[in-house]
């Protein structure tokens, strides 16, 4: 009875699953989305440790058990509460290399399972268990170099000579070692702490290299592969439950990773192994760009703006980092009252993560029909009497159209550049993420507003409000 009970109660929680991914496609269900999907999980978990049948699951170990829940929601609880908007993407690493390190351990504890109970364990068993080790250490120790990449504790990219070579060499090798315990049938526990010791290695290697620019699409990658970590756990235990959320992840981060690549004309064999970005940076101090940067008063945007039927804001991380979203807002809000159409031109890669503008601005109350995606509003550009970029750099960056020798030449970008006014607000004339000039500051009918972007847009919004 209680093993049908527990089948039913999986089936739910997988269903939530599936409605709570549904839901998050859309900004305004996702809240909801995301507490649909914990109501399963909760449901799953509270259901495997009150109805699975447990062969020597001692009263000290409930106590651990629900001991080690209690302070993992309390630290995750306070560390999404407490997290800036700017740390989102790095949180996002860290949370997604412990899943990639649950999956690892459990591996290693079921493999040393095996060794205990003796006798010749199925290839398949130890194929799913050698599997879900080497892909969750992976994620892992690779999330952790993303994490401090994001963090700015590992600020540069380290490429070795031959990189791809030793990578290829090393996966390889982990993948020999790993065939070789699957098909041979040892059980020498030395083996399998070779291949975790080998997977986490190859992380590090795996995503050292690789350029900033490209570390949402690593993310939503690593992403997946802890979801297929995860989902050979659930083959190992035969838990429905499990498998099915490991499916989920795996899949939507890999159908996101694709999306983004597509977003950025590069193929994923590219990212990982061509290092955008890295080596091209330039500074205003060495500008090998021809022409005049122009700058823009205070008081001179804010009558521009005030006359304008249309206008189109571009979030960038520069926005995040200022914590200027609110501000923003009340920009918007302002001009509406005067009869100025406002829009927000989201790009998919703006920011450091997927849909970092766009959870930026929801904290603020932007309505979502504002938000409008590259594909539907570059068509208006051409109408637009002032665009106004705060923070972002690549994603307006002309150059993915005009020079082949660019790293962005073929990126999606979003055509500020045919607006009638563009104004650019950056603290300083530095190359972007990619590590490379943007030649829309040179455009003529460009002007530059330098300073944090919170203080310009408040400076911005007392000026509009006396006019």
């Amino acid at each position: 009875m209680e093993g049908h009970l527990l089948n039913i109660i999986y089936l739910i929680a997988s269903v939530l699953f599936v409605i709570g991914l549904k839901m998050l496609s859309h900004p305004e269900t996702a809240r909801r989305g995301n507490l649909w999907a914990a109501l399963g999980m909760l449901m799953a978990i509270a259901g495997t440790i009150v109805l699975h049948h447990h062969t020597s699951l001692e009263p000290i170990k409930i106590g651990l058990i629900v001991g080690g829940i209690v302070i993992g929601t309390i630290i995750g609880a306070v560390a999404a509460r407490k997290v800036k908007m700017t740390k989102m993407p790095e949180m996002v690493s860290l949370f997604n290399g412990m899943g990639g390190a649950c999956a690892g351990l459990i591996s290693l504890i079921e493999f040393s399972h095996l060794t205990e109970a003796g006798g010749t364990p199925t290839t398949k068993t130890v194929f799913t268990i050698v599997s879900g080790l080497i892909i969750g250490s992976v994620s892992f120790s690779g999330s952790m170099i993303a994490f401090a990449k994001l963090n700015g504790t590992l600020s540069k990219s380290v490429r070795l000579p031959n990189y791809n070579l030793i990578n290829n060499i090393w996966l390889l090798a982990t993948a020999s070692l790993a065939g070789y315990i699957v098909f041979s049938g040892t059980m020498n526990i030395m083996f399998i702490y070779g291949v975790f010791a080998m997977a986490l290695i190859y992380g590090v290697l795996f995503v050292v290299p690789i350029g900033g620019a490209d570390m949402p699409v690593v993310i939503s990658l690593l992403n997946s592969f802890t979801g297929v970590a995860a989902a050979f756990g659930g083959f190992l235990y035969h838990n429905q439950v499990m498998l099915t959320g490991g499916i989920l992840v795996g899949s939507a981060g890999t159908l996101l990773t694709i999306v983004m690549c597509k977003a950025m004309n590069r193929p994923l064999f590219n990212v990982i192994f061509g290092a955008f970005g890295e080596g091209a940076a330039t500074t205003g101090g060495s500008s090998t760009m021809k022409g005049s940067i122009k700058d823009i008063s205070i008081s001179d945007l804010a009558v521009l703006m005030n006359y304008s039927k249309r206008v189109i804001i571009v979030p960038g991380y520069g926005l995040a980092v200022a914590q200027a979203q609110h501000v923003i807002h009340e920009l918007e809000t302002l001009l509406e009252e005067r009869g100025v159409e406002v829009k927000y031109a989201i790009h998919p890669v703006a920011g450091r993560m997927p849909g970092h503008m766009n959870v930026l601005l929801a904290e603020s109350n932007v309505p979502y029909e504002k938000l409008v995606e590259m594909e539907e509003i570059n068509p208006e550009f051409p109408n637009t009497d002032v665009v106004l970029v705060v923070g972002a750099n690549d994603v307006v960056n002309p150059a993915a159209h005009n020079n082949p020798s660019s790293p962005i030449y073929g990126m999606p970008i979003l055509d500020v550049e045919n607006a009638q006014h563009i104004i650019v607000n950056k603290r300083s004339m530095n190359a972007g993420y990619a590590g490379i000039e943007n030649e829309l500051f040179y455009n003529p009918k460009t002007s530059m507003l330098f300073g944090d972007a919170k203080v310009a847009l408040t400076k911005l919004v007392a000026e509009l409000k006396t006019l």
